[in-house]
């Protein structure tokens, strides 16, 4: 199949591997290319930029590159391409890939090499790239002909859609990718998602029908409207307690939707949650876990004695489970009661409860909620439940900074929609210049920086410990020395800001930053 427009000057015969990867991509259904290039790719820019139906979006920092991706693919159910430079653009970006890699996220990473011949001349760019991708990475390929590195591009985005998503990485020395001999490769299978047998079905059911206190730990396409509804069917016929991750990668909530609670983030409290459950049933969700281990506290956040049976894996057909296990043991669909817009902004002193339900009583419909609010957020998923029709996003492997690449990759995803980015300001710090690309594109984002000067969930952590405070310790937790200008760092970056220090002035700014276009960053003072 020749996927190559009209008018184009390709001829049959005369791609290079570059020309192919691009047109294989595009065969496949991969549009949308996040950058941060460098001479080893050079060619591949050249495949793109002769390609205008493949969107290039730079992104100043390789961190913003993969978190974006990870924002696009979340929001479409389907890979983006990244494109770094050799193994230290590859390295800069590793943090969000382990986040999307959590996440179950489709991504094709494309990572320019040295080329062949050069690779054992002591250039100071060489490095074990192969290694680092293995880390992050569902699938890795070296690419070693131009002539298969079409096929070599369509493989890689079908292993990017298999259940539940995946990061594909394929690695592309120089002059594999400037050769002649490129062949157009059209779209491969992804393989389907193995379906649950029949002992998995009735061993929950089973364990549903004891009328013992059991929660179903629901993630992947649980948490998505359909799930959603399945998952309230089977808690209205049998009284199990549906419970969503610490961190989600994507859920549907809001309006009519089931309100679904999440397993707190901190270990103590996440004990507490789910002391009283004598059986977990794992719906495409891991055995909950907490973050860190705790000198003399337990170190499972479940109950020692608590049975565990798995319904599904992430990787198997997830919904198809759920709609089998609500026909044998659900109740009758709930009636639909819209629930969204049902309280009031808050007013006075800026604190975590006021901004919880000042976002919950303000969210336009339709937005997608990028959470990255650490400890002053925490109030914030509870309360908007019955907050207006959303999408709530999270950074899923722990690795902060992912937060601002999220949304604007979300923005690209969604044009149309409105996208909320609360946010820590420890960690927005990381990728700062994910405004500049909002900019660029000309985003519709409003992120909101809680602007507190500290780590302070590192300051949680070490008062958890039982550790003596200090000048010194202070000194490596505290971002008041000087503090952070969020607005001129916005304006810095292309993009308009204003700060709010009373919830009257933070409910003025987010409904007007809302209901314009492009973006716009609130310093909240918390």
């Amino acid at each position: 199949m020749d996927v190559r427009p009209a008018g184009q000057q390709w001829r049959i015969g005369r791609m290079n591997g570059a020309q192919a990867l691009v047109a294989s991509l595009l065969a496949s259904g991969v549009d949308t290319c996040f950058a941060n290039p460098g001479t080893s790719e050079m060619h591949l820019v050249a495949a793109l930029a002769e390609r205008p139906e493949m969107r290039c979006i730079l992104g100043l920092a390789e961190g913003v590159v993969t978190g974006a991706a990870d924002g696009f693919g979340r929001m479409t159910d389907r890979p983006a391409m990244t494109l770094l430079h050799c193994g230290a653009g590859f390295a800069n970006g590793m943090a969000n890939l382990h986040n999307a890699r959590r996440a179950g996220t489709m991504m094709v990473n494309c990572v320019g090499d040295l080329a062949t011949y050069f690779q054992s001349l002591g250039s100071p760019l060489a490095s074990d790239i192969k290694g680092m991708s293995a880390t992050v990475s569902d699938w890795v390929h070296v690419a070693d002909d131009p002539a298969r590195l079409g096929e070599d591009a369509a493989r890689g985005a079908a292993e990017a859609r298999r259940a539940p998503g995946r990061i594909a990485t394929l690695i592309i020395p120089s002059d594999i990718g400037w050769s002649e001999g490129g062949s157009a490769s059209g779209p491969q299978a992804p393989a389907a998602p193995e379906r649950i047998d029949q002992d998995a079905l009735s061993a929950a059911a089973n364990m549903l029908r004891r009328a013992e206190p059991v929660a179903l730990i629901i993630g992947g396409v649980a948490l998505r409207d359909e799930g959603l509804r399945a998952v309230d069917r089977i808690s209205r016929g049998t009284g199990a307690t549906a419970l969503a991750p610490q961190a989600i990668a994507r859920m549907e909530r809001g309006g009519d939707r089931p309100c679904v609670d999440r397993i707190p983030v901190p270990a103590a409290a996440a004990r507490e949650k789910l002391s009283r459950f004598r059986h977990l049933i794992l719906i495409g969700a891991d055995m909950p876990s907490g973050f860190f281990a705790y000198k003399d506290m337990p170190h499972r956040i479940v109950a020692e004695d608590a049975g565990i049976t798995v319904l599904c894996r992430p990787d198997q057909d997830v919904l198809h489970a759920l709609l089998a296990l609500a026909d044998l043991v659900g109740g009758p669909v709930a009636a639909s009661a819209a629930t969204g817009g049902t309280c009031l902004p808050a007013t006075g002193a800026v604190d975590a409860d006021p901004l919880a339900q000042s976002v919950c009583a303000l969210l336009p419909a339709q937005a997608i909620v990028v959470d990255e609010s650490i400890v002053v957020g925490r109030a914030l998923f509870p309360a908007t439940m019955t907050a207006a029709p959303h999408d709530w996003l999270q950074t899923t492997g722990g690795a902060i900074g992912d937060g601002m690449p999220l949304a604007t990759g979300a923005a690209v995803a969604c044009p149309g929609r409105r996208v909320v980015n609360l946010q820590a300001d420890g960690s927005a710090m990381y990728t700062l210049q994910a405004l500049w690309t909002q900019a660029r594109e000309r985003l519709d984002v409003t992120t909101v920086i809680l602007a507190n000067r500290s780590y302070a969930v590192l300051h949680q952590e070490f008062e958890r410990a039982g550790l003596a405070s200090s000048r010194n310790a202070r000194a490596l937790l505290d971002l008041d020395d000087p503090a952070l200008d969020w607005v001129g760092l916005a304006a810095g970056m292309g993009v308009e800001g204003a700060v709010a220090d009373s919830m009257e002035r933070f409910n003025d700014l987010f409904e007007s930053a809302n209901r314009r276009s492009g973006p716009f960053l609130i310093e909240l003072r918390c």
